[in-house]
């Protein structure tokens, strides 16, 4: 971002790095600040291999989009869907099919302003401003119901998400909470940092970044993940690294094993 920071909201502190930021200069955009790559670079150096991690999730991102669509879902909601980059969600289902419908949601005011701004003249797509855990008040909003019918398929995407949540807020029964909303026939997908893969120095790195952003990351087990999956059927191959689900050559994988499987991702349809 340049250094004009005027139109910033005033409840964001651009001194403090911010986990959407992060990622979004971790996939080499524009929407961050110096706080923000500042603490990236340091991770980096502690775990070399993260931005291509971020790359990996963004790929599956793009898969289970399109196998959706595939699948004969033309409705999306993404929660904590973050600042938007290239390769965006209703970018990708729009090109597959003009008449998909997505909202977008998040709790960070500047990603939500960015949104507002990528979905000008837009009328398919929208973005809520909530908390992920507050489902009641995000379902109810405006945007959803113009949007969304709940009497078909949604695909309900939560990306790189549920791992900012502690075990104390009940993130498997956030999900839960969607997917007894959601008919059925919808899909879910999700993705996790890893608590089990085979990852140099992700403990110290996980300090560090809850010391400088105050959001910390909760790394979970394949078995804690697959948690978030119940109620769904997982479709192959299950819950696996990201660049390991359904691969088309266009990701790619890493030599780094650790990498592969640093976020786990899956997809799941309600029966």
């Amino acid at each position: 971002m340049n250094g004009d920071l005027s139109w910033v909201p005033p409840e964001v502190d651009p001194t403090i790095p911010h986990p959407a930021r992060v990622y979004d200069y971790w996939l080499g955009g524009a929407s961050n600040f110096a706080a923000d790559r500042e603490l990236a670079e340091k991770i980096n150096k502690m775990m070399p291999g993260v931005p291509q991690a971020a790359r990996f999730n963004r790929a599956f991102l793009r898969r289970a989009a399109i196998f959706m669509v595939r699948s004969g879902v033309r409705q999306f909601l993404d929660v904590g869907s973050g600042l938007p980059t290239s390769g965006n969600l209703h970018e990708i289902v729009q090109q597959q099919d003009p008449s998909c419908r997505v909202v977008y949601v998040d709790r960070d005011p500047i990603a939500v302003a960015h949104s507002e701004l990528l979905l000008r003249g837009n009328d398919n797509a929208a973005v809520v401003h909530a908390d992920a855990r507050d489902h009641a008040n995000i379902l109810g909003s405006d945007e959803v119901k113009r949007l969304l019918d709940f009497s078909q398929p949604v695909g309900l995407f939560m990306l790189l998400l549920l791992h900012f949540m502690p075990d104390e807020w009940d993130p498997a029964g956030v999900v839960a909470g969607y997917r007894d909303a959601i008919p059925s026939g919808s899909y879910f997908a999700a993705s996790h940092v890893a608590a089990d893969g085979d990852v140099r120095n992700l403990g110290d790195a996980v300090k560090v970044y809850d010391q400088n952003t105050h959001n910390q990351p909760f790394p979970r087990t394949h078995a804690e993940v697959l948690r978030f999956f119940d109620g769904f059927d997982l479709v192959e191959p299950g819950v696996v690294g990201c660049p390991m689900w359904r691969p088309d050559g266009m990701g790619g994988i890493s030599d780094d094993p650790g990498i592969n499987s640093l976020p786990y991702a899956g997809v799941a349809i309600k029966p």
